[in-house]
């Protein structure tokens, strides 16, 4: 086969992406598989694809234009990744959890967003002292698209809100409305209703593990397309450069 049109490539915007899965083989070309796990992967792939049985799987192939040992590649290519990552990744995913927590923690809280400060002000209290429901006011009052909701936001991360906001919910309790305060051209009306702090179960070290693999591949892709950019040669016989 030969080597790409890096110019073609780039003119199509796939440099980027072709640099990457190069990269990916590099990282997978020492990864064996058992002969367990050969046959599970090949049970998941055709189960996803709704491939009933051998020939299925042979007609899906010619389709697609894949000779043997491109399809093997198909089957093999996601469990080699997770293996790689499990023996280079995962040992750091509960340093990165710890580093990264406080944006992974979860909170429902109730907003209401007016331009009014005097009616922000007479709604907090009629709130606060238990002469209206929060709900029915923000369904009735609320200027943002909260209103929807009957003001209930979340759960979402903690983090991605306005950084005002994110600190006031941070030091509430739950179920205690905080008094009217500003952010840009609103008035905010908001209760805190729970706050769950993000734990490390096996979904949190799965995603760190997947983190931590994109974070890498995006910097060696960065570096290796400004090497490319200043004359270097690259992809000539293959990518080089250091490993995980």
């Amino acid at each position: 086969m030969q080597s790409p049109d890096l110019a073609r490539l780039a003119r199509y915007g796939l440099l980027r992406s072709y640099v990457r899965q190069v990269l990916l083989d590099e990282l997978l070309a020492d990864v064996a598989l058992e002969a367990q796990e050969l046959e599970s992967a090949r049970a998941q792939f055709m189960a996803e694809r709704r491939l009933a049985d051998e020939a299925a799987l042979q007609a899906y192939a010619r389709d697609q234009g894949l000779a043997p040992a491109d399809l093997d590649y198909r089957i093999t290519y996601p469990v080699r990744i997770w293996t790689y990552c499990q023996k280079h990744f995962a040992p750091k995913a509960e340093s990165r959890f710890l580093a990264r927590k406080q944006s992974l923690d979860q909170v429902v809280y109730s907003l209401l967003r007016t331009k009014d400060a005097g009616l922000a002000r007479e709604l907090f209290l009629q709130v606060s002292e238990g002469e209206a429901d929060f709900g029915e006011l923000a369904a009735r009052y609320a200027e943002g698209p909260e209103r929807a909701t009957r003001g209930i936001v979340g759960p979402v991360p903690l983090d991605q809100g306005h950084p005002e906001l994110v600190g006031r919910l941070r030091a509430s309790e739950p179920g205690v409305v905080l008094e009217p305060f500003p952010i840009e051209s609103w008035w905010l009306l908001v209760r805190l209703e729970t706050l769950v702090p993000a734990g490390f179960g096996p979904d949190a070290a799965d995603a760190m593990t997947q983190e931590l693999l994109d974070e890498w591949l995006e910097d060696e892709v960065d570096r290796r397309l400004q090497s490319l950019a200043a004359g270097s040669v690259l992809l000539q016989n293959g990518v080089s450069g250091s490993l995980p």
